[in-house]
Formats: structure tokens, sequence, C-alpha cells
């Protein structure tokens, strides 16, 4: 059995998909397969495969947060934006989502069951397994501060289940980032308290951040790190770096620390912009600034 056959068994799966049309920047090149698993038994029976095969296998969630370059990605790109079942129990005050449903959809999920600790992501676009992988955060909360264990299969197809404490969470970072290992749900140790109260604390965020982001593009979200003592986005302006533009890709006139497509962008702008800032940065303030979104693929050939 090979990819191009699983078609005929159940699977989603194309040839030669481009990447662009599941980036929230717009941009990327094609990938030689793309599947979606519709259920963690079709996840595992794909790593299994992969594996056996020795094809080269990513996996990405919401792409929220991330940037393909324009030469696509080699082998197997598997997409868990299907797996998006969320379960509530009450009792235990936790709630348990499959790693491609949205973290947003979660975090109200939790609050119309008046459990606080996840108001943080209301806004945040990526999925659960993305969040996890990336210990995504947002207005003082983060990921590491509610996440009871994440369940994950290993590239040699084994499930584990690993507590808060074995992820060893840290700014933008997870153990799972060193191992591999892909996320299949998560479990939130959440608190009771009252459900209104808990809303209208999401709906301020939100607020906050349609004032504050520029939303109405596509955008790979919040581009660079946080340097100790620093923002990022004032020493953009003060550099004189707001609103310049590479090709289709333009550095936010409305949040500097946002990179948006204008029309046309192509991922190849997103990092020559990326790079300029690097650049420019490094030498007006000796900051080295390290890119927040996750860059993968391949450069395009000529």
């Amino acid at each position: 059995m090979n990819l191009s056959e699983l078609k005929n068994q159940g699977y989603e799966i194309y040839e030669k998909m481009p990447l662009s049309e599941v980036t929230f920047t717009k941009t990327g090149g094609p990938a030689d397969f793309v599947a979606f698993p519709k259920n963690r038994q079709q996840v595992e029976e794909l790593v299994d495969l992969v594996k056996a095969q020795n094809i080269p296998l990513t996996v990405i969630g919401n792409a929220s947060n991330l940037i393909i370059k324009d030469g696509g990605i080699r082998g197997l790109v598997m997409i868990l934006t299907r797996l998006v079942d969320i379960t509530v129990d009450e009792k235990a005050q936790t709630v348990t989502a499959d790693a491609g449903a949205a973290i947003i959809d979660t975090a109200f999920t939790a609050a119309h069951h008046s459990l606080s600790g996840l108001e943080f992501a209301a806004g945040i676009p990526g999925s659960v397994g993305g969040g996890v992988y990336m210990n995504a955060g947002a207005y003082d909360g983060e990921v590491k501060d509610c996440l009871k264990s994440a369940t994950v299969i290993t590239r040699d197809g084994e499930i584990k289940t690993y507590d808060n404490q074995t992820m060893n969470f840290s700014y933008r970072h997870s153990y799972v980032q060193d191992t591999g290992d892909i996320v299949l749900s998560a479990t939130f140790q959440l608190k009771e308290a009252n459900k209104a109260e808990i809303l209208a604390k999401m709906e301020d965020l939100n607020e906050r951040r349609r004032n504050k982001q520029p939303l109405e593009y596509p955008s790979c979200g919040s581009v660079f790190k946080r340097p100790v003592g620093h923002f990022v986005g004032p020493m953009i302006i003060k550099a004189g770096l707001q609103g310049t533009m590479i090709g289709g890709a333009q550095n936010s006139t409305k949040h500097a620390g946002f990179i948006v497509n204008k029309g046309g962008a192509t991922a190849t702008d997103y990092l020559n912009l990326i790079h300029l800032i690097q650049r420019v940065i490094k030498d007006k303030y000796d900051i080295d600034l390290e890119t927040e979104v996750r860059i993968i693929g391949e450069e395009p050939k000529d």
C-alpha cells in the first residue's frame, strides 16, 4: 500500500497540493502529499506507513504561526484539523481537546461550562496541537499554565501521555519540539468560576486584539520572540522599519510585530523582510531577534 492508493481506502489525501491553501499567510509551495486524517486510527496508520517506507513526515496544525518556504515540502504533510472533538469533565474540572480542535473553540467550550483558565487563548487562531507544541500564549497566559497532560504518538508509532512537567515548557517551546512526537490531544486543568465573568474577560481580550492587531490581512501572527528587557514593535518603529514592504509582504502599519500579506506575497518575500528586520535591529541595538513563527520547507529551485 502506498499513499496514492490510500485515497481509495477512505483517506483524504492530495498530491502536489499548494500549501498556500492552508497557511494563514496564504503563501507556501506544494507538498508531495497532504493527508487530513479523520481519526486517531488513520494517524497511527499513516505514521506506520511512512516509517515502513522511509517517507519524510511533516505534521502541522492550523498553520497560523507558520511560514512554509516556496519550494514546498517533500514527502507527506499530515494536517490534523479534522480531529476536533472537545469533551468536558465538570467534576474533574478538565477539558480534553483533540489536536486539530481550534484553541479558541476549546476556550469557549470551557467558558460555557464555567471553567476558567483558558481565557488568554480566546483569540489565538491556532489548533490545540500547535498550541501545545509552541506553548502558545497571549495576555500573560500560556498553555503551560493550564495543561494537565498531552497524549502523543511517537515517530515509531507508540502512544504516550506526558504530564505538564515532562512537557518541559518554556517560552514558545515544549518537549515535543525536541522529540518530534505528534500531539494527538491535550487535557487542560481548569477552575470553576462565574461564566459571565469568564466570557466578559474573553471579550475584553478579543477587543484589545481587534484594536491592536492587523486582523484584516493574512499574517503569521507575532513574528519575533520578545527579547529579554525589550519589546519588538517599538524597536522596529524606532528603527524606521514600520510599513516596509518587500514584494507583497509588509511590516504592519498597525502592529510592527506583525508581517502581513498585502496581496501576492510569497514566502520568500516574508523571509526577506524578516531577515532585513533582523539585520537592522542587530546593527542598531546589537540584539539578535529570534523568530517565534515556525519556518519549514525547502527553498524554491531556480
